[in-house]
C-alpha cells in the first residue's frame, strides 16, 4: 500500500483511486484470514474461570482486524503518513533535551519547550522556516504558518 500511495503522491493526487483501495482492502482481509489460520486459539485442559489467554499474536491479529480502518487510513488521505516515525523522533527529542541539560526543573519548563518544539515541527511541515515562524509568533502572528 505504501509503494501504491508513493506513486499516487508523485502525481499529484490527494487519495488513491476507489479500485486500488478495494484491491488492497480484500488483499489485507485475506492476510488476515491467512494469520487467523496459522494461529489458531490455543485450547488448555485445565478448567479455569473466565476467557482462555489468546496470546500476543492472536491479540494483535485481531487488533488489526478490529482497527483495519484507521491502519489503512493512510491509502486514503495522504495527509497520514504511512508510519509514525515523526512521532518518535519528536519524543526522542525530548530525551535528548534531557540528557544534554540533565533534566527539566518543572512540569511547566517541559509544556513550554514542548509547545515551542510543537510549533517548529509543524511550521517545517508546512514548508515554512523555523525562524521565521518564532519570529512571527513573537510579532503575534502564529497563524502564518499555515498560509
Amino acid at each position: 500500500m505504501k509503494k501504491p500511495k508513493e506513486d499516487a503522491i508523485a502525481m499529484n493526487l490527494s487519495g488513491a483511486d476507489e479500485h486500488t483501495i478495494q484491491y488492497y482492502n480484500e488483499e489485507y482481509d485475506a492476510i488476515i484470514q491467512v494469520a487467523f489460520a496459522e494461529n489458531p486459539m490455543v485450547t488448555t485442559e485445565a478448567k479455569k474461570k473466565g476467557r482462555p489467554k489468546k496470546g500476543k499474536v492472536l491479540a494483535l491479529i485481531e487488533r488489526l482486524q478490529k482497527y483495519k480502518g484507521e491502519v489503512c487510513h493512510f491509502l486514503k488521505d495522504f495527509q497520514i503518513d504511512f508510519d509514525n516515525n515523526q512521532a518518535e523522533r519528536n519524543l526522542r527529542m525530548i530525551k535528548t533535551k534531557t540528557k544534554v541539560s540533565g533534566c527539566f526543573r518543572t512540569e511547566e519548563g517541559i509544556r513550554d519547550y514542548l509547545a515551542v518544539m510543537s510549533y517548529i515541527g509543524t511550521a517545517k511541515k508546512h514548508g515554512k522556516n523555523a525562524v521565521e515562524a518564532i519570529k512571527n509568533a513573537f510579532m503575534g502572528r502564529p497563524e502564518l504558518i499555515f498560509e
